[in-house]
């Protein structure tokens, strides 16, 4: 790793110049208010960095915990306040300063500088990119997310989920596009709501991309219960509406879904194109960074949803994760690396989604498992699907059953090989099937 301490200390962030805020240069300077920027500013705080250290992000708001947007927030059971990864006065206590509402245009690797959209430009000694991802939109006619229908948006951000909270206030139709966790979660709430829901996916399952066909089958049983009209096989020829307005998707055989509002829930973009721009090595629609988050450029390290790396848990093929732990593992690896200790990424992964009353927990990675076995009871609403890989566990998905989730990232990290019938008999612990 390219780890070196010798710049720290040589720049010193100066604002508040005339009444204008203005910065010149940091040492440590942080792109991304998300969870990894945040954590990776709270990190090297916290492991004794004392030199000028900041983060810029595009929203206005100190950052914030973005799962809840699509549960708690949208129940009204959080805050906005309830929200924020710190109280408001911490950033300012740890002299972490806060560059909000501007997007990094291009950045100069060999001047170790980057350029804002207000035409700011601002050092560093060291650069840590925590970028995520922008909703993908939709590649039909009225999909576009940013220039198309107002009725018509992602759950990415706050202002995503308060439209949606204003949505489901004032209208009662809803298609959700995509059966992946977010279009599931956003399903979940607007049923609660007593919305009429519509979900539509592509593939011939929801979760198909991250989970197996046993808890795919579930949670679409579950959300039709709920009242939830779930489409699969779904092809999608446009969205139609009226001036600014959607009030339908057309579907390929012509018919029409009428919809108040639309929600979309394709996965992201990452947002990496002042990284690649200036050179650093792409992968996977991200940036590629190695065992300890260096991009291909100097100084400069990336870390969560955009950050293209080699996992352990997939037997070392590269992937990106997008979850609030990688983003916070990583975050926490550079800022490791930045304060001397080195460590490469070995993280455990784990996701968790909330639906009704179900907890879904799920540890490890299922990529490329020839087989899965079913413990508990799926009809009592409480079980694990386990993921095999050659005979050895490599996943568990686990439905309100949290201690197989507790007891299996042994198994996981072990990849453990267990007799097939000793894993689903619910009589012995997990915890005991390594002894």
């Amino acid at each position: 790793m390219r780890c070196s301490l010798e710049i720290i200390g040589k720049f010193s962030g100066q604002f508040q110049v005339q009444g204008q805020f203005r910065v010149q240069n940091f040492d440590i300077l942080i792109v991304g208010g998300g969870h990894g920027g945040a954590q990776a500013a709270i990190a090297l705080r916290q492991g004794g960095f004392a030199g000028s250290l900041a983060i810029i992000g595009a929203e206005t708001t100190l950052p914030y915990q973005r799962p809840p947007l699509s549960k708690e927030y949208f129940a009204g059971e959080k805050t906005t306040e309830q929200l924020h990864i710190r109280p408001p006065a911490f950033w300012g206590d740890r002299q972490i300063e806060m560059i909000l509402g501007v997007e990094v245009v291009a950045i100069d690797a060999p001047a170790h500088q980057v350029s804002l959209h207000d035409g700011r430009n601002i050092g560093y000694g060291r650069l840590i990119w925590a970028g995520g991802g922008a909703p993908r939109p939709l590649p039909i006619p009225g999909g576009a997310l940013d220039a198309g229908f107002a009725n018509v948006h992602g759950v990415r951000n706050l202002a995503d989920a308060d439209a949606m909270i204003a949505a489901a206030g004032a209208h009662d139709r809803f298609v959700i596009i995509g059966g992946g966790y977010i279009g599931l979660e956003a399903a979940s709430g607007l049923a609660k709501a007593g919305k009429s829901v519509v979900l539509l996916e592509a593939l011939d399952r929801v979760l198909a991309r991250v989970a197996g066909e046993a808890l795919s089958r579930f949670y679409e049983s579950e959300h039709r219960a709920h009242g939830v009209d779930v489409r699969l096989g779904v092809q999608i020829e446009a969205i139609v509406g009226d001036g600014s307005r959607a009030t339908g998707v057309e579907l390929a055989d012509g018919m029409i879904i009428p919809a108040d509002h639309i929600l979309v829930g394709i996965g992201i973009i990452p947002s990496v194109e002042p990284l690649i721009a200036a050179g650093a090595e792409g992968a996977l629609g991200g940036v590629r960074v190695d065992a300890h988050g260096a991009t291909s450029l100097a100084d400069i390290w990336a870390i969560g949803d955009c950050a293209a790396h080699e996992n352990g848990f997939a037997d070392g093929a590269l992937m990106r994760l997008e979850s609030v732990q990688n983003a916070n593992d990583m975050a926490n690896m550079v800022a490791k690396g930045l304060l001397g200790e080195p460590q490469p990424y070995g993280a455990v992964p784990w996701f968790w989604s909330n639906q009704y009353d179900l907890k879904l927990q799920t540890v490890g990675l299922s990529t490329g498992y020839d087989a899965t076995l079913v413990r508990g009871d799926m009809g009592a609403r409480s079980f694990s699907v386990i993921y095999l890989k050659q005979g050895r566990v490599i996943a568990l998905d686990c439905v309100n059953a949290m201690k197989d989730y507790v007891q299996g990232k042994a198994l996981v990290v072990a990849r453990a090989a267990i007799d097939p019938n000793l894993l689903t008999n619910c009589a012995v612990p997990l915890k005991e099937m390594l002894n």
